[in-house]
């Protein structure tokens, strides 16, 4: 690329008849190296500018992918979490299950137990009342062979 000084120190051959104009050419050189410099220094700019901007672009494409890998590593972990409590919340209902079937079974057996308890002690009543239906019956017999006795 030709630079503002190389426009400005290039020099033309002078030819004696039906040349430029040295003045001429040396005014519009002056003019070209004016508006190239403008030209050269602004597009210098734009190119770091550009420069700058893509870095920023890349800087703020590489903050963009973390914060999707962040929200896809959040969505996993939470996915990852809830299944974890589920899981031990099925665990902690299945053990409740499982305590609540084990009551039951115990106050089934001790239902049980109380009724045969309970049919043991009718038993004892009926054979604890039948003994003294006996001793009254007894008892009464001997009263009455004592009224007997005594008529």
């Amino acid at each position: 690329m030709i630079t503002p000084l190389d426009i400005e120190n290039k020099k033309f051959s002078k030819q004696m008849m039906n040349g430029y104009s040295v003045e001429e050419v040396d005014d519009f050189l002056d003019d070209l190296t004016a508006d190239y410099s403008k030209n050269y220094k602004e597009a210098t700019e734009l190119r770091a500018k550009v420069e700058e901007l893509t870095n920023s672009l890349e800087h703020y494409k590489s903050i963009e992918a973390t914060l999707q890998n962040t929200l896809v590593m959040a969505q996993k972990t939470a996915d990852d979490i809830k299944n974890v409590a589920k899981q031990q919340a099925d665990q902690i209902v299945n053990e409740a299950k499982g305590t609540a079937q084990r009551q039951v079974d115990d106050l089934d057996s001790e239902i049980l137990a109380k009724k045969r308890e309970l049919e043991d002690v009718k038993k004892q009543f009926d054979i604890y009342k039948a003994k003294m239906e006996s001793l009254l019956i007894s008892q009464l017999e001997l009263i009455k062979d004592i009224n007997k006795d005594d008529i």
